[in-house]
């Protein structure tokens, strides 16, 4: 009997915990890495690299922010030369004052080009 007595109690605690848990819809914050993802991703986008159909290339690139709030490109992992020189020269000293990257630290994003 006082396993019967339990189970409710059990199952409230459990509901309470998880409704507390999730966040509301309103609460989506727009931290300063998705900001800068954000803006890579409109510098890149006028591209002419060429996929086959239903392909995508993945690319990870690592920067760092000098004093004039400048991308600074570290690396771009990938395998294509060709992707890697393009990264570079698009995002090499484009200028990112709208977000809160601090100067000197690095940061790594990923990129994802589709056809």
């Amino acid at each position: 009997m006082k396993k019967w007595s339990v189970l409710p109690v059990a199952a409230a605690l459990l509901f309470s915990v998880s409704a507390l848990a999730t966040e509301g819809k309103n609460a989506k914050k727009e931290g300063p890495k998705t900001k800068i993802c954000a803006e890579i991703g409109n510098l890149l986008r006028d591209n002419n690299i060429v996929l086959n159909e239903e392909d995508e290339l993945n690319v990870w690139v690592s920067f760092t922010v000098n004093q004039e709030r400048e991308i600074v490109v570290l690396t771009v992992r990938t395998d294509s030369e060709t992707v890697e020189r393009f990264v570079k020269a698009k995002l090499n000293y484009h200028s990112v004052g709208n977000t809160d990257l601090l100067p000197g630290s690095t940061y790594e994003v990923p990129i994802r080009f589709t056809s």
